[in-house]
């Protein structure tokens, strides 16, 4: 690994941590997968809906030890400056069977991930980014990209069309009727592969959003995720 490693130029001395873990993949086309999550923090998108508001803030005032972080209990805005190394490491140590990775935030564009692409793609493993759209992906060119298209937000931050033409898949959060508005307008603007699946996922398993994902999925047909990790009640 470490020959491989070497051959990538301009490694990032490291990545800012919130948390490695091992869950299924609960949304979109990887539903049930067995996945390696590794959550990046910071994030200047600002959705208010957010389930992870914690990774947020990039505070490296609040950094801690790649041990306490791969173990931590409790969601906080804690992070451990992380080199490749140190994930490949724990990765082939503590869960070398599992062969997809989902790179999440926090928004994964904030940083440049093909360094990290290709070396987990040198262990044989898939690499998922998921990602808002708001920044340019420096990534592998064999990364699956889940855009999840974060419209009007708080913090202003335009989608950028470079991400919808890399993206393999478009998964819309969806709370009422005015997100499916958006949505199609969205669709007109950026023009995004007609062959792309997109996934309708109601917002914190709300029931009128479920069905709004249900009677849009059936009309247009699309697809919806129900957040499957959410009704096993894991992480």
């Amino acid at each position: 690994m470490q020959s491989s490693l070497r051959t990538i130029s301009n490694l990032p001395s490291s990545y800012s941590v919130n948390e490695i873990f091992v869950s299924l993949q609960g949304e979109a086309t990887f539903s049930g997968t067995p996945s390696i999550f590794i959550r990046l923090q910071g994030c200047e998108v600002g959705c208010g809906w957010c389930d992870t508001k914690n990774t947020w803030q990039l505070d490296k005032l609040k950094c801690i030890t790649f041990t306490k972080m791969i173990n931590k209990t409790t969601d906080n805005s804690s992070l451990a400056e992380t080199k490749i190394e140190e994930i490949i490491n724990f990765i082939q140590d503590k869960h070398s069977l599992i062969s997809h990775i989902v790179i999440t935030g926090g928004e994964p564009g904030q940083y440049n991930l093909q360094p990290l692409c290709s070396a987990l793609e040198a262990l044989g493993k898939q690499v998922q980014i998921e990602t808002s759209g708001t920044s340019e992906l420096r990534i592998s060119a064999k990364t699956w990209v889940t855009l999840s298209p974060k419209i009007d937000m708080p913090g202003k931050k335009p989608i950028l069309l470079s991400a919808v033409k890399r993206a393999n898949e478009i998964k819309m959060p969806i709370g009422k009727t005015t997100d499916i508005d958006k949505l199609k307008q969205f669709i007109i603007n950026y023009q995004p592969n007609s062959i792309l699946p997109i996934w309708l996922q109601p917002i914190s398993q709300n029931k009128t959003a479920t069905q709004i994902c249900i009677e849009q999925a059936l009309k247009n047909n699309w697809k919806v995720s129900l957040q499957l990790h959410k009704y096993l009640n894991i992480r």
